[in-house]
């Protein structure tokens, strides 16, 4: 069941889902059955030209091959090229009780532009702390520019028959709890993969 504008207020007021950010403005982006988080200032871009495949079985780290850029200037835009692939990160931090799960979507109005907030990872489990790394694409033939602070996705709200038994924040291999900054694949730690190593 979908949460409706009062519940997200009455869960936020209640402290059952925390909601922050640096201007502490965020509850006037609380909609009808959703609520929009606004676009961070750091963004990561691969760097093709440095490895000829990104291997997830043996890639502990991006080092050398993601490129971090920090917006510092106020009003300053990101562009999004045609075929870009980047990763970015919302404003806001999100911290989810163990019975409530959030659904990331893009918004209509950058969808109209061409550009997609996330490929896949539009879920997020119950018991998860951080801010939403976003998986941006520009697939129209024309660059976009994103402003860090426009409100960029929106997270719908659902609550769960019974609370999980194993919440994000306790199972073992919790990749991208307490994220801050966009954080690359993690999927060289998956327990298939380790066994896939030998580890």
């Amino acid at each position: 069941m979908i949460l409706s504008d009062r519940d997200i207020k009455k869960q936020i007021k209640e402290g059952r889902i925390a909601v922050t950010s640096p201007l502490d403005d965020h509850i006037k982006n609380i909609h009808a059955s959703s609520m929009d988080f606004r676009l961070g200032k750091y963004f990561k871009l691969y760097e093709h030209s440095k490895s000829p495949v990104l291997d997830p079985v043996k890639m502990k780290d991006f080092k050398g091959l993601t490129k971090m850029i920090e917006i510092t200037e106020p009003g300053q835009p990101f562009i999004v090229h045609p075929g870009d692939f980047i990763l970015g990160v919302t404003l806001e931090k999100v911290k989810l009780p163990d019975d409530i799960v959030a659904r990331v979507e893009g918004r209509s109005s950058l969808g109209r532009l061409g550009i997609i907030i996330h490929s896949t990872a539009g879920f997020i489990d119950a018991g998860f702390e951080g801010t939403i790394t976003l998986e941006i694409t520009n697939i129209n033939r024309m660059p976009v520019a994103l402003y860090p602070g426009m409100r960029v996705c929106q997270l719908a709200f659902e609550t769960m028959t019974s609370p999980a038994e194993v919440p994000y924040n306790k199972k073992a291999c919790s990749k991208y709890q307490g994220q801050e900054l966009p954080v690359e694949s993690r999927l060289s730690i998956d327990p298939e993969f380790q066994k896939a190593l030998g580890v």
